[in-house]
């Protein structure tokens, strides 16, 4: 467990962590890479998103080092040490991977921005870790961990942490300036973190508006990336609403004219449905082109463009007849009448979006049984047409569509008998 606090310096905060987690770390491969560390006396630590997971109770599943020596220097060592190096782009910008024990490793080397355009950095190396620190987007991610338990805390991090707030290091409209996806970054872990919605400062709120803008120069890809899990996290409602009122939108792709009502209601109907991030966003959307803009500047894959384009058009469509004996039927008869191989997950996405928990359960666990007739079959009565066998083939999947799917393969055939007498 965390203990005292025990040192400060500067801004620097110290604490120690003993948990599991942190335990659990140590396999062969990690305790190889410590170990030649402090043989030739370079710092390692533990750095980012790993630190916050370890603090809260999380094991956490990928793991980034920094450390004061350079890539070279690095390279230098892993090379005479026999391990191997894995080709990466980016020991440019000071990151080195190196595999040990069937584990790869991703150490930075510790580093100043230069020189900044709002997506790429000029970065010098340093070997102070509070210079590296104030370079990071969040408190929260500022954050180092030694391999003896001790916690760096250069910005109140940990405090932020245990009090769920979410604030930039230092001048929010600096570090966003520095990269400007830092406004989607600053959204996902407001929704990952704080427990409740609208809590922000105003400064942070005018850093955001201001440099909205700066998001038109940001690959679609990275912004869809933030945005998927803006919308899989917490106070999704708010966050969109924020991204609206704040004038983010039009930079990301998003429609100007979303439906925020219609968004608001499909949030509230689905939060606990786990809905994909497409089947909430697609309530924004009024029509087609919304769609086809969206994938044009985000470049979303073609699974996630049919399930908006589906759910733009069936929402309407498909809509529960709650005085029908067999609600779920429609939904049914859509998946037996669709040639495509994603129909049964698209109309789950649809009962989500419509708020039906009841008929998504049933419809998740229904599978489409398999027709009993074919053509053989009606050739085996003497029917040797083949015009003749697909009319009735299509009249028999008709009947068994009536009666939900239940009609035996005897029964179908005896309606042909009835049919002909």
């Amino acid at each position: 467990m965390l203990g005292r606090l025990l040192t400060q310096c500067r801004h620097l905060s110290t604490m120690r962590l003993q948990t599991p987690e942190f335990k659990a770390l140590f396999t062969e491969g990690l305790q190889t890479l410590a170990g030649l560390f402090a043989q030739e006396k370079y710092e390692l630590r533990i750095a980012g998103g790993a630190v916050r997971d370890l603090l809260v109770g999380k094991q956490p599943h990928d793991i980034d080092f920094a450390t004061t020596a350079t890539p070279e220097e690095m390279k230098d060592m892993f090379i005479k040490a026999g391990i191997r190096l894995i080709n990466n782009k980016g020991e440019k910008h000071g990151t080195v991977t190196a595999r040990i024990s069937d584990q790869n490793f991703e150490i930075t080397t510790l580093r100043v921005d230069l020189q900044t355009d709002g997506r790429h950095a000029e970065v010098e190396f340093t070997t102070d870790w509070e210079q590296d620190a104030e370079r990071r987007d969040l408190t929260i991610n500022s954050m180092f961990l030694g391999f003896d338990g001790t916690l760096y805390d250069y910005f109140n991090g940990y405090g932020d942490l245990k009090n769920r707030c979410i604030r930039f290091v230092g001048d929010p409209a600096k570090r966003i300036q520095e990269d400007y996806l830092r406004i989607l970054r600053y959204l996902r872990f407001y929704g990952k973190v704080t427990e409740k919605a609208g809590d922000h400062t105003p400064s942070t709120l005018d850093a955001i508006r201001e440099n909205a803008p700066g998001l038109s120069g940001i690959s679609g890809e990275r912004i869809w990336v933030e945005l998927k899990k803006i919308l899989e996290g917490n106070h999704v409602n708010h966050l969109i609403q924020i991204i609206y009122k704040l004038g983010v939108a039009p930079h990301m792709g998003l429609p100007e004219d979303g439906n925020l009502k219609e968004f608001a209601r499909v949030c509230s109907q689905a939060e606990h449905l786990s809905p994909k991030p497409m089947t909430l966003l697609s309530a924004l959307f009024s029509h087609p082109e919304a769609v086809h803009k969206l994938d044009l500047r985000l470049k979303i894959s073609r699974e996630e463009k049919g399930l908006a384009l589906f759910l733009l058009k069936e929402r309407m469509e498909l809509i529960v007849d709650r005085a029908e004996r067999a609600p779920l039927k429609p939904y049914q008869d859509y998946v037996s009448d669709s040639r495509e191989p994603d129909a049964h997950k698209k109309v789950c996405e649809l009962l989500k979006y419509q708020g039906e928990e009841r008929l998504l359960r049933e419809m998740e666990s229904w599978t489409l049984p398999r027709f009993p007739v074919s053509g053989h079959d009606l050739r085996r009565l003497g029917i040797c047409s083949g015009k003749e066998i697909g009319i009735i083939l299509q009249e028999l999947r008709d009947h068994w569509k009536e009666s939900s799917y239940q009609s035996s393969k005897e029964e179908l055939l005896n309606s042909v008998h009835q049919r002909d007498s």
